[in-house]
């Protein structure tokens, strides 16, 4: 387990990363009360939190932003198995600073993180959700950095302030939709979440809408509606950023040709790749390789 903290104005950053050979099992407590905002990476590790006689257990991690309040009771246990790094960003801060942040971000956090700003217990659970291509796309590149010394320092910050409005901005949208349609049912909320997963791991062939719906559960109407709801994208839109965010990845970090990485996640035109990869990046897949 690497743990690095960084704090950057009246912000803690908290920068974990583990990739076990074998389960491995790692807990944190922080020292004073502090309301946090994690952002999970790849792999999909097991979390605990433990206060009191009270356990809360999240079986499935990958790409979930959760919100809490938690105090120096809490324990955080995260379960890494072999074959699923933990790469985990927490955003935090002390309930005592929220009227001393910038850019009125002790605003949202009062008006749209309330029960955290006022917990009721040590440890009090606020919005999840499952990040959007745009907030996965930061935590990846907030892990693939490879700046040091000032230049690091200004690119996290540039970063955390880039997660923290995109978490807000989709936290905003989910409350608009819940206000105006009375929200999305629970069991409804987990088919979805089954529906990125499979488009995640299909990215190559993924499969039709017509049978995504078939896999799911629900029908193709209700499938695009809540996912645009949920995820903050259309469908289709998700998976073409699942592929190019991955190409992009295969590029930078793999000995692979531009045609390979094109083949790797589903396009067969490398023309259609290239011209959708400069719709996303503002740059052709050949600068990455330079």
């Amino acid at each position: 387990m690497t743990r690095d903290i960084i704090d950057i104005n009246d912000f803690t950053i908290l920068v974990e990363t583990s990739a076990a050979e074998e389960t491995s099992v790692d807990s944190c407590v922080f020292e004073e009360p502090l309301i946090a905002v994690a952002f999970y990476g790849s792999g999909n590790v097991n979390l605990s939190v433990r206060y009191g006689e009270k356990q809360k257990d999240f079986s499935y991690t990958k790409s979930m932003a959760l919100s809490f309040y938690a105090d120096d009771q809490v324990e955080f246990i995260h379960t890494v198995s072999a074959q699923k790094p933990l790469r985990c960003i927490v955003i935090a801060t002390a309930p005592r600073n929220l009227q001393q942040l910038p850019h009125h971000e002790g605003e949202l956090f009062s008006q749209l993180l309330s029960q955290l700003v006022n917990p009721a217990d040590h440890y009090v659970e606020g919005p999840l959700f499952y990040m959007t291509p745009e907030i996965q796309t930061v935590v990846d590149q907030v892990f693939e950095n490879q700046y040091q010394g000032k230049a690091k320092m200004m690119f996290f910050r540039s970063q955390m302030t880039l997660l923290l409005a995109h978490f807000f901005g989709q936290l905003s949208s989910l409350n608009e939709v819940t206000s105006s349609s009375g929200g999305i049912k629970n069991e409804e909320r987990e088919r979805l979440y089954q529906a990125k997963e499979i488009l995640t791991a299909n990215l190559e062939n993924p499969p039709s809408l017509t049978e995504l719906s078939r896999q799911i559960g629900l029908n193709s109407f209700k499938l695009k509606k809540d996912f645009k709801a949920l995820f903050g994208v259309p469908v289709f839109k998700y998976l073409q950023n699942e592929r190019l965010t991955r190409a992009h990845t295969l590029l930078r970090n793999q000995d692979v040709s531009i045609q390979e990485a094109a083949w790797h996640v589903g396009y067969d035109s490398l023309s259609s790749f290239s011209n959708a990869f400069v719709q996303k990046f503002g740059f052709r897949p050949s600068e990455v390789k330079r």
